[in-house]
């Protein structure tokens, strides 16, 4: 290495670039990824409309992948394939991930396969419900 070079663990960050593992803040600080229990809690602030229950306690959401660089991947259904709230519920899940500190992207994608049923509520959502 030359006198004047810079140690590569020295150089600043550049933002264009990739996060190795989450995001960066302004002054260049890396930001840890995300955890599940974050996201989690993040897609819990998103209720169904139609039924007092977050989203995440209905048993929705059926995969959270979580990635080294922030970025994370929603697989979700919702109760009914005409549900009405079909196009709204899977942009708020992704605006509330993409609130969550450490997030680069995110994805939500609306599978199908299984298909809901109320078999996937928690506890607490049926006892929120009055299903016992």
């Amino acid at each position: 290495m030359s006198e004047n070079a810079t140690p590569a663990s020295a150089a600043p960050h550049d933002p264009a670039a990739p996060a190795p593992h989450g995001a960066w803040t302004p002054t260049g600080e890396a930001v840890p990824a995300p955890s599940e229990n974050s996201v989690i809690a993040a897609i819990a602030t998103v209720y169904d409309p139609e039924i007092p229950v977050n989203i995440y306690e209905l048993g929705l959401i059926y995969t959270i992948d979580l990635h080294e660089d922030g970025r994370v991947k929603v697989e979700m259904t919702l109760t009914a394939p005409a549900c009405p709230s079909a196009q709204e519920l899977p942009e708020q899940v992704r605006e509330a991930v993409l609130a969550v500190p450490g997030v680069t992207d995110a994805e939500v994608e609306v599978i199908w396969e299984p298909p809901w049923t109320p078999d996937r509520m928690s506890e607490e959502a049926r006892l929120q419900l009055d299903m016992f």
